[in-house]
């Protein structure tokens, strides 16, 4: 019976040594099992002020030295492996690089340091514009440039859904000066450029953060989905001013592209935007995927023409 007692405790350590190891294995097995498949490792990029950011990057075989450079922009659940994931058979059949960052909600906490880019601080002050999440993606380009070895000299970005709202704030705040096209894919709302209050418009903004003539100037391309029509959709924000844009993403899209329209004859300034709708595509970015690639590898959109319908790059 001694002896029993005295193993006891060996016996406890010895399970609780395999109760260990097994919870080891369980959750290193279901991290794997989380990632997206064909997605690599992420590369570490820290060249800017901000903080250092998990990139997805991927020069495929078919992409020349001078191959377009495609940053996308993930979507609230900052799951940028997903987003590289739907993207990468695009990148590989034509033959163009993926450059896919990762805003941890960590590191960029809530919609106003990533959708909405950190450009406003505490007490409604202009934020350091250098810590902006709108200015990583400069310096990323030349990053991935670097690292690449490639020729481009202007770069795509693309964002859905919150990326969408990343991708219009980051067209209207003039972050991206070697942007050769900026897409809005599905955007929730919107920050207009001609009225209402921080951040659905201009209002209250810092003056030196924002200018409307270089807001209405950029290349800026609204992609929208004609059946993202759901009033109802989960992710839908349904405050009163974002109501005020339509009751729905595709209505909120059109109506955000004419008050850029409206605003430019208003103020005698150029107008660099297009709109192109998306027959078939819902909330989806896969879906919108195939519309966003036709427009950086076709001809330019129309730009400051009615709303059209985009083709899809089969």
């Amino acid at each position: 019976m001694r002896k029993a007692l005295a193993a006891a405790p060996q016996l406890r350590d010895d399970w609780a040594m395999r109760l260990f190891a097994f919870l080891c294995l369980f959750l290193l097995a279901s991290a794997a099992a989380a990632k997206e498949p064909g997605v690599p490792e992420p590369i570490v990029f820290d060249a800017w002020e901000g903080p250092p950011l998990r990139v997805y990057a991927l020069r495929p075989d078919s992409a020349a030295d001078d191959a377009p450079v495609v940053f996308v922009m993930h979507g609230v659940n900052r799951d940028a492996d997903r987003y590289f994931a739907e993207w990468r058979p695009l990148a590989e059949r034509y033959g163009f690089v993926i450059v896919v960052p990762e805003f941890s909600s960590s590191d960029f906490p809530r919609a106003d340091n990533y959708n909405l880019g950190g450009v406003v601080g505490e007490g409604g002050r202009a934020a350091d514009r250098n810590r902006w999440a709108f200015s990583a993606i400069e310096p990323m380009f030349d990053f991935v440039r670097e690292r690449f070895g490639l020729a481009a000299e202007r770069y795509v970005l693309y964002g859905h859904s919150a990326g969408a709202q990343f991708a219009h704030r980051f067209a209207l705040f003039g972050a991206g000066p070697r942007a050769r096209m900026v897409i809005s894919a599905n955007a929730g709302w919107y920050t207009f450029p001609d009225a209402g209050k921080w951040p659905y418009g201009p209002d209250g903004l810092p003056a030196e953060a924002f200018d409307p003539a270089e807001a209405l100037a950029a290349p800026l391309v609204v992609l929208a989905g004609e059946a993202d029509v759901d009033p109802n959709h989960a992710s839908l924000r349904r405050t009163p001013e974002a109501m005020a844009q339509g009751a729905t993403r595709f209505a909120r899209a059109r109506a955000f592209y004419l008050a850029g329209a409206k605003l430019s004859v208003k103020l005698g300034a150029g107008f660099g935007w297009s709109c192109v709708t998306a027959p078939g595509v819902d909330h989806d970015d896969a879906k919108a995927a195939p519309f966003a690639v036709a427009l950086i590898l076709g001809p330019p959109p129309r730009v400051g023409a009615p709303c059209y319908k985009g083709e899809r790059a089969d």
